[in-house]
């Protein structure tokens, strides 16, 4: 059993996505965290800030690293964050002169917001593909269906005849927009955490600004400044989250409610109905990240220079709407992608 839906031994086939599920695995993110170790310390050699030959003695510590997980997990109850411990078992691996290098200037912080960028960077690529192919099965309906006619609802009453390109318009622009709009966030989600105990890099010296920008080269995000306290990218990833399967919950929503013999599904007990199985879904998965939306907005509040309780809640909150989104798209993908008809006889049913 799970105490999260999404990765339920069961209902994750109905509420998860296995491939964004995977980058906030454990390993995923111990890979990115020695990632940034790795990085740091080829751009602090080459700023003059560690001594030659320690960079690669680092980066040969981190590719052959097997973590101690126990010692990991014990260590997270006591400090707060893993970093401390992850580093010293590091530090064990090289010798005494070198040890000290590893992760020199850096805080926790720098290196678990940069892990995690560093995993959402391939997220908002797997999550942008979807997307397209949904747009394009749209495209694909209208051409097949556009020209009929449907019956218009509004406040859920019969109102006047409309096209089935007018539904289906309905569905498709917000989704370009939302796609349109993933271009822009990924400029402001994708960059560089590094600042240090108190965001200052102060143990850097002159070198700071030298090694921050190297670093960002080296891990291939941008270099904008510290922003330990500053979480503004993370509030606008979680609106857009929200806003995204908003979207996909209105294509659900109005599938359910049209005629269901145009949509598949099955009923445990009502065999002889279709039952808009993956129509429910997409609502259910709006109204979570919609529900859930409320507290990144809360994790904004960090105390002073650096936060642990607004922190963490980011922790817990942020996946849950990465994966519901990744489950929305491919879920409406396959709804579109199983519709067989739209017109009037499908959707001419008397009032209730």
């Amino acid at each position: 059993m799970s105490v999260s839906v999404f990765e339920h031994p069961i209902l994750s086939g109905l509420l998860g996505d296995e491939p964004i599920a995977a980058q906030f695995a454990l390993s995923a993110e111990i890979t990115a965290m020695l990632r940034f170790e790795t990085a740091l310390a080829v751009a602090e050699e080459e700023a003059g800030a560690i001594p030659k030959g320690a960079a690669a003695a680092i980066a040969t510590a981190c590719n052959t690293l097997k973590p101690d997980i126990a010692a990991l997990r014990d260590a997270t109850a006591r400090d707060g964050v893993s970093v401390p411990e992850l580093v010293r078992q590091l530090r064990a691996m090289l010798n005494p002169d070198l040890a000290a290098h590893v992760h020199f200037a850096a805080t926790s912080q720098d290196v678990i917001d940069t892990a995690l960028v560093l995993r959402l960077e391939i997220v908002l690529e797997e999550i942008r593909q979807p997307m397209d192919a949904l747009v394009a099965l749209l495209d694909t309906v209208d051409a097949r269906f556009g020209n009929r006619e449907l019956m218009a609802h509004t406040r859920m009453q019969r109102a006047v005849p409309i096209k089935v390109s007018d539904k289906l318009s309905s569905w498709r622009e917000p989704l370009v927009e939302m796609r349109d709009a993933l271009g822009r966030l990924q400029k402001t989600v994708l960059r560089l955490q590094f600042g240090g105990a108190a965001g200052t890099l102060d143990r850097l010296g002159d070198k700071k600004a030298i090694v921050s920008a190297r670093l960002a080269k080296e891990v291939g995000l941008a270099d904008r400044g510290c922003w330990h306290t500053n979480r503004t990218p993370f509030a606008e990833l979680a609106g857009w989250l929200s806003q995204l399967t908003g979207v996909l919950g209105k294509i659900g929503q109005d599938i359910a409610l049209m005629a269901q013999n145009e949509v598949g599904g099955t009923s445990s007990a009502l065999a002889h109905k279709q039952n808009p199985v993956a129509a429910e879904i997409l609502v259910t998965l709006a109204r979570f990240n919609a529900a859930v939306v409320s507290g990144m907005h809360s994790a904004l509040v960090h105390e002073n220079e650096r936060s642990g309780s607004a922190w963490t809640l980011e922790w817990m909150l942020l996946p849950q709407m990465v994966v519901a989104a990744g489950c929305a798209l491919s879920t409406a993908t396959r709804l579109v992608g199983s519709i067989e008809d739209l017109s009037a006889e499908t959707n001419s049913g008397p009032n209730p």
